[in-house]
């Protein structure tokens, strides 16, 4: 079954996806936000039509390592959300910090113009967080 990686923003969410091994994250999409209701039925129906199993949601923690304003509210969306996901598809979380400046200073270092960056980022740090997940629990 396929994992899904979410990298949750106030206005967009970046979304990745795993192959069918749950080896290897690929970006997905960049998905603009609507509302609530639309945001947790567009991916569960992302779940629901490619199989996934397992969402993979970053935790934006402090640099000390606590749990701040931005990261509560990932935890409030993916209890949310579960109520949304197909039977069988549970959610974990991991630690997400420095994510989108890592995605950033990949994106310059192949000379991705600032336009196109803000088009993607969302979605390479989805990746980076789905990635990082697959190689800690995948001997």
């Amino acid at each position: 079954m396929r994992k899904l990686g979410l990298d949750i923003g106030s206005v967009r969410i970046g979304i990745a996806l795993s192959d069918a091994l749950g080896i290897i994250a690929s970006a997905y999409e960049t998905y603009s936000r609507q509302n609530t209701n639309a945001d947790y039925e567009h991916i569960a129906n992302i779940c629901k039509e490619l199989g996934v199993d397992k969402i993979i949601i970053g935790l934006p923690k402090n640099m000390d390592g606590t749990t701040g304003e931005r990261a509560e509210y990932s935890l409030q969306f993916g209890k949310e959300l579960y109520t949304y996901l197909p039977s069988g598809t549970s959610i974990d979380y991991i630690d997400e910090r420095l994510t989108t400046v890592q995605a950033e200073r990949m994106l310059i270092s192949h000379d991705v113009r600032r336009d196109k960056r803000k088009q993607i980022i969302d979605k390479i740090a989805a990746t980076i967080i789905l990635q990082t997940y697959l190689d800690k629990n995948n001997p």
